[in-house]
């Protein structure tokens, strides 16, 4: 019983223990991430022609942000879709196109 005690207060609901700053700092900082990237990502280009910029931008992001959110979900596919704001189903088409288990 008490192994079960000790791995039951290792784990990390996702729901009231994730850390979710206010949406003003939030959005500044996940927002300021995303423009010093893509600014650099022009900086690398060295005069050649971007194409399809939202959608790569799009997918780029897509994958690191689910599995974020999975892990910080304890990999409970339906909290993690909630979270997301997603269907848990959109969540597990999205998982199988970025080949996430």
């Amino acid at each position: 019983m008490e192994g079960i005690d000790r791995m039951s207060s290792e784990i990390r609901p996702c729901s009231a223990q994730v850390h979710i700053p206010s949406p003003e700092r939030a959005d500044g900082l996940l927002s300021e991430h995303v423009r010093s990237a893509v600014e650099r990502y022009f900086e690398q280009l060295e005069g050649y022609q971007a194409n399809n910029l939202y959608e790569m931008v799009l997918h780029e992001i897509e994958r690191p942000l689910i599995e974020t959110v999975l892990r910080q979900c304890g990999h409970n596919q339906s909290r993690a879709a909630q979270l997301l704001g997603l269907s848990r189903s959109t969540l597990r088409k999205k998982m199988i196109q970025h080949g996430i288990e």
